[in-house]
């Protein structure tokens, strides 16, 4: 079946599923780290807290807290964790996941630093104060609606700035990962999801009608592309 790559699809992914159970969970996010690696997932995520500390926004006299919003198996907090201590910024990391295993995951898999404070809950009905928010690789799990919910809230309760990292939809992005995914034989739900994941993704068009729906100054809600096949949002101080 011919893909439509002009819209973005509707079509569900396995880890989304409530019904799974712990170790399948836990498989499925080492190979995501595993992903995320190899795709340079998170550099675009580490340019921007390195961009803010470049302008001195971390210059306060206590720990910068940062949240990640759908933390995951806490793969992006253990980056940012080593970022901040290879250039001496405290931080205080919380990692915030709508699923009841992420934390337990997280925590196992935790290796370095002093932990991050695990949250179970949803983003729209926990606070969500902080310096700095980011998310990574989790829009693309929410309607538009939600999505244009959590830009405002973001935009509202980040004190310096915020930044969104997410996929770029693109064939070939779609048909490169699911070869990528098969040679490197990884997790079933993760071939599956991995291709589902950048159908259900986005363009830059996407991203200005989000924005503009949500009420964001252009000229401070910034869109970029980033390599390979990241479209990025964020907001820096003003």
């Amino acid at each position: 079946m011919r893909r439509d790559f002009s819209v973005r699809s509707g079509e569900a992914e396995l880890m989304d599923g409530l019904d799974t159970a712990y170790e399948v969970f836990r498989d499925c996010l080492a190979d995501l780290g595993r992903v995320n690696r190899l795709t340079l997932a998170h550099r675009p995520t580490l340019a921007y807290l390195e961009t803010l500390r470049g302008i001195g926004a971390f210059d306060l006299d206590r720990p910068v807290e940062i949240l990640d919003i759908g933390s995951g198996g806490g793969d992006l907090l253990r980056r940012i964790s080593g970022w901040a201590a290879r250039r001496g910024v405290p931080v205080a990391l919380t990692g915030l996941d709508l699923s009841p295993w992420s934390a337990r995951a997280a925590s196992e898999a935790w290796r370095g630093g002093p932990e991050p404070r695990w949250v179970t809950g949803d983003v729209f009905d926990h606070p969500c104060a902080a310096d700095v928010i980011v998310t990574s690789l989790v829009t693309h799990h929410l309607t538009g609606t939600e999505i244009v919910r959590l830009l405002a809230r973001m935009d509202a309760e980040a004190r310096v700035g915020w930044f969104v990292n997410d996929l770029h939809r693109h064939p070939l992005a779609f048909h490169g990962f699911r070869v990528l995914a098969a040679v490197m034989r990884w997790h079933p739900f993760v071939r599956h999801d991995g291709p589902v994941s950048i159908a259900r993704a986005f363009t830059v068009d996407d991203w200005r009608r989000y924005r503009s729906l949500a009420r964001l100054d252009p000229h401070e809600a910034r869109i970029a592309r980033r390599f390979p096949f990241r479209i990025c949002v964020s907001r820096e101080p003003k």
